[in-house]
């Protein structure tokens, strides 16, 4: 029985790559299982292989544990599908998206045929194995760090600010309250001057005004 040998390589891990041999007249399930041995993975999750050209385009689906949308639309099942009924290519190559829901996506090229299978192996067998394979859900953030959606997420208290601060900071959140504090701090002296510099002469006549820099 003939024998496909497969370099198996994640899209975005360039450091992991697994080599396996898969017989002729095996399945897509029974290479999709294989690959999630070599990973350490749980299979059980919808996956699909797709027949690609040299640019990994993605063209006929071929899919595992498939959603409503997929099953209406005829898209041929892996345990139903032998490798053989696609290899037409001696690099043959496809894409293969695994758990749709929290995507890890992998490059699959057939690297040679070998004629005869080996006495006493079971296939599908993985022969090369190099790199660490990333965890299963590591490409997703942990939704428990977030706050619940009916929870209000409260910026200042996460950042350490008590009330107190969150009051003084609200008061110069727009360019009008930012201009008028400078114009208390720094000019607000000579505009009253501007004004009222006819009926004081100096600082003593205007405090004997009954009012305070601070009404302003």
């Amino acid at each position: 029985m003939a024998l496909y040998r497969f370099r198996v390589t994640f899209e975005d891990y360039d450091d992991v790559m697994r080599e396996i041999d898969v017989k002729s007249n095996q399945t897509f399930e029974d290479l999709h299982r294989a690959i999630h041995q070599s990973t350490g993975y749980n299979p059980e999750y919808s996956s699909s292989f797709y027949i690609s050209n040299d640019q990994w385009t993605k063209g006929e689906e071929i899919t595992y544990l498939p959603n409503q949308r997929r099953t209406d639309r005829g898209v041929s099942l892996m345990e139903k599908v032998k490798l053989s009924s696609f290899i037409d290519d001696p690099h043959q190559k496809f894409y293969y998206t695994f758990n749709f829901d929290r995507p890890f996506d992998f490059h699959v090229e057939l690297m040679k045929i070998i004629l005869d299978d080996a006495p006493g192996v079971t296939y599908p067998a993985v022969i090369k194995a190099v790199g660490e394979a990333p965890k299963q859900f590591g490409n997703s953030f942990n939704p428990t760090a977030l706050p619940a959606a009916n929870e209000d997420f409260d910026l200042f208290d996460e950042m350490g600010f008590n009330p107190e601060d969150a009051e003084d900071l609200s008061e110069v959140t727009d360019d009008e309250d930012v201009v008028d504090s400078d114009e208390i701090a720094h000019g607000g002296d000579e505009e009253e001057e501007d004004e009222f510099g006819s009926e004081f002469s100096d600082n003593e006549g205007f405090e004997d005004d009954g009012k305070s820099h601070d009404d302003y």
